[in-house]
C-alpha cells in the first residue's frame, strides 16, 4: 500500500482525546491493511515515501499510535492497522536529567518525540553489546514493548555516572535509578 494520501488518512482516524495520555492502541484490533512506505531511521528520523517528515507535531502524533507485535511495527487506529519499518528502535532518548545520587539517584529521559520516562522497574535500561565490534547499544523501555535507543551523548552521561558493582560474581559498571542498578558494561580489569 503506497498511496500518498495514506498517512493523512491515518491521522484523520485518530480519535480526538482530552489531550491527556496516549491512545489505547493495545486495545484496538482492526484488520491489517498492508504496509505503507514509512520508516523510522536509527537516528529517530521518520520518513514517508522516502522523504523525512519535517513537521514535528505530525511525527509526535504518529508516535502515539505505534505498536509492536512480535518483531513487527504498526501504526494503529480503531479502524486500520498498517505496517511500517523501524531500523532499530522507534524512539531515541535525547536528553537525561539526573536527580540525587547513589542508590537514591533518579534518571529521567526525554525522547525525540517528547515522551518522558524515569528509569526504574517499569522503564528498565538494557545494553546490547555487538559481538563483533563490542560497541554498546543502550535502550530504555518507553511504553509496553517500545524502546528508545539511548543517544550516544546521553550514553556518555551515563558512563560518567557509572559506579562499579558486582553482578553475577563479576565487576560491572552501571547506573542507579529509582532504587534499581542497571549494568552498562563490564568493569575494566
Amino acid at each position: 500500500m503506497s498511496d500518498p494520501g495514506k498517512a493523512g488518512d491515518l491521522l484523520a482516524q485518530i480519535p480526538k482525546g482530552e489531550g491527556k495520555g496516549l491512545p489505547p492502541v493495545h486495545l484496538w484490533n482492526p484488520d491489517f491493511c498492508g504496509d505503507i512506505d514509512m520508516r523510522i531511521a536509527r537516528d529517530g528520523t521518520w520518513y514517508y515515501l522516502g522523504t523525512p517528515i519535517g513537521r514535528k507535531p505530525m511525527v509526535r502524533l504518529f508516535s502515539t499510535i505505534i505498536r509492536r507485535d512480535g518483531d513487527d511495527y504498526f501504526l494503529i487506529t480503531p479502524v486500520e492497522k498498517v505496517g511500517i519499518k523501524v531500523d532499530d528502535a522507534p524512539f531515541v532518548a535525547v536528553t537525561l536529567q539526573v536527580e540525587g545520587e547513589g542508590e537514591a539517584q533518579v534518571l529521567r529521559f526525554t525522547t525525540n518525540v517528547e515522551d518522558e520516562v524515569v528509569a526504574g522497574v517499569e522503564h528498565p535500561i538494557r545494553v546490547e553489546i555487538d559481538p563483533a565490534t563490542l560497541e554498546p547499544s543502550p535502550y530504555i523501555l518507553v511504553r509496553r514493548n517500545l524502546e528508545a535507543l539511548i543517544h550516544r551523548n546521553v550514553f556518555y552521561q551515563l558512563v560518567e555516572l557509572a559506579v562499579e558493582r558486582e553482578v553475577d560474581g563479576k565487576p560491572w559498571l552501571g547506573v542507579w535509578s529509582a532504587g534499581q542498578f542497571y549494568p552498562i558494561g563490564p568493569s575494566p580489569v
